[in-house]
């Protein structure tokens, strides 16, 4: 079983309700990419680093084996926080879920080259018009890329017509729960079994 968010579901099931968040908190500006070089201010939809940049664009099919590769990358501590629990290998069903892009669901992915470095995906929620979920690799957190993710996924959930978004954060992840506040500072967040519940208003 695995664990998405409130719903426990079996590998291969596409069920989503309430959804984790394990955002990189961090203003935009210079960072510092794993290999120790600035990465420069953003400039529209994709930021510049050396050698590259990393873009954000809409999950395709053929991003299964790259999504299997980036989780298997992630930290047990990060992929705690996002999956709210562990995780072996993800089964075929249970990657093309985070893939999925129709009407109810939406997937984003922070690229680097040929390289993954960040997912996140929008669900059409039941508190919250859409439940939100991000998670950044373990290498490049701190630079802002969360905080992107976040912005390009409500500007697209935004032009489906959604005006609310939930999320679930885990009471440790300070990190995240400023980043909230600083984006939504009206949101309603409720504690319950040590996991913060969040509402916001999409703002324009």
């Amino acid at each position: 079983m695995v664990a998405c968010g409130d719903v426990v579901v079996a590998c291969g099931d596409v069920a989503v309700a309430r959804v984790p968040v394990d955002v990189a908190a961090g203003g935009e500006g210079l960072a510092r990419t794993p290999g120790g070089a600035a990465v420069a201010r953003e400039a529209g939809g994709v930021a510049t680093v050396p050698g590259g940049a990393v873009e954000i664009r809409p999950a395709r099919p053929d991003d299964e084996e790259g999504v299997r590769r980036f989780l298997g990358g992630l930290s047990p501590r990060t992929r705690a926080r996002r999956f709210f629990a562990g995780m072996d290998r993800p089964s075929a069903g249970f990657v093309r879920a985070l893939l999925a892009v129709d009407e109810r669901r939406d997937a984003l992915l922070a690229v680097h080259g040929n390289l993954l470095v960040g997912h996140a995906m929008s669900y059409r929620g039941e508190g919250a018009d859409v439940e939100i979920a991000v998670v950044v690799g373990d290498e490049w957190q701190g630079m802002g890329l969360g905080s992107r993710l976040v912005r390009t996924l409500m500007r697209r959930a935004e032009t489906r017509g959604a005006r609310t978004v939930g999320m679930d954060v885990l009471g440790d992840n300070r990190a995240v729960l400023a980043m909230v506040r600083r984006a939504w500072p009206e949101a309603t967040m409720r504690v319950s079994s040590g996991t913060v519940e969040v509402t916001a208003r999409i703002l324009r």
